[in-house]
């Protein structure tokens, strides 16, 4: 799915941007809208950063500013009616997980309301803005780099399980992402001598998980990578607890896989993105254009290793992958 037009439906917002500044020095209670694509368990910790990072800059709930707060837990079909009540609430400020799939579903956003997204693995790639360094349009936001770390990630499977031949690749191919990132898997996995089993997610409920992982018996890989995404992400215990039955070493993207069960999972710390959103939701609630600020790029990465998955696997992770661990889960 290409994102197509996107630049028509945000270019406005250069032209309209509220004179958040002005409202502020007259006291006016902010309202931010927060609309992810997951449940509002799957991401709770990462919005309590969000507001962690408000208050550090100055916000109080129910005093100086509001959240309104929309899940649809893994649905895209149902993001439009909430990004549409959303506005209707006159939300000073749009900050959205799972952006992509909130415009691929066909919401035109209003030109005049500015929009943040906490994550996007290739805002550039995906046509959410012109440029990292100048946006352009409403629209701004944070890059997590998971295309950049797929090579990372496989390596980390290789060490792993030295004698893999063949890896299964999981990911949502309506995801504009994740298809990217398959490319970007396809290849990483020559350069290692991989051959790469593309296992699509056709669903995105239970019993489509389930089917995929039957796939994968049929095919029998040596490991898995699952290509990170909100709608996958929705199901990362149930993915978990199907790897470790299938005795299948599973490397994903961020740590909160591994915390469910995962065996490893490198990328970003989400905490800090979404901590760093607050600054971008700051910035625009005092006058800023959201083509103005820069989408920011992560500097850190972090490798997660769940021994007690390792354990059940009858697997022994290397020294020297487990010294490179920033945390260990045992």
């Amino acid at each position: 799915m290409r994102l197509i037009g996107l630049a028509v439906i945000f270019t406005l917002g250069l032209l309209a941007t509220p004179l958040a500044a002005e409202a502020q020095s007259a006291g006016k209670v902010q309202r931010i809208g927060y609309l992810s694509l997951q449940t509002a368990e799957g991401d709770k910790t990462w919005v309590a950063a969000f507001r962690q990072g408000l208050r550090e800059l100055g916000y109080v709930e129910g005093q100086n500013v509001v959240i309104e707060q929309r899940h649809a837990a893994g649905r895209s079909d149902r993001l439009p009616e909430l990004a549409s009540e959303l506005v209707r609430l006159k939300v000073d400020v749009l900050v959205v997980y799972g952006l992509w799939a909130l415009i691929g579903a066909g919401w035109k956003a209003p030109s005049t309301l500015p929009i943040v997204f906490t994550v996007s693995a290739d805002p550039v790639g995906t046509e959410l803005v012109a440029s990292l360094a100048r946006p352009g349009g409403n629209v701004t936001g944070l890059s997590d780099s998971h295309a950049e770390l797929v090579p990372k990630r496989l390596e980390l499977l290789k060490e792993v399980v030295p004698s893999a031949v063949r890896v299964g690749v999981l990911f949502n191919s309506a995801s504009p992402n994740a298809a990217r990132q398959f490319k970007t898997v396809q290849a990483a996995a020559r350069a290692l001598g991989l051959t790469v089993l593309p296992i699509e997610v056709k669903g995105l409920g239970l019993d489509d998980m389930d089917r995929a992982f039957a796939t994968m018996g049929q095919q029998r890989p040596a490991g898995l990578l699952v290509i990170g995404d909100p709608t996958v992400s929705v199901h990362r215990r149930r993915i978990a607890e199907l790897a470790v039955k299938a005795r299948l070493p599973t490397i994903s993207t961020v740590r909160e896989w591994a915390e469910a069960g995962l065996l490893m999972a490198y990328g970003t710390n989400f905490h800090e993105l979404w901590r760093r959103t607050a600054t971008y939701v700051d910035k625009i609630l005092k006058g800023a254009k959201p083509a103005d600020l820069p989408v920011e790029q992560p500097t850190k990465f972090e490798l997660v290793i769940n021994l007690k998955t390792a354990k059940a696997l009858r697997l022994t992770i290397p020294q020297s992958v487990l010294g490179r661990a920033d945390q260990v889960i045992e």
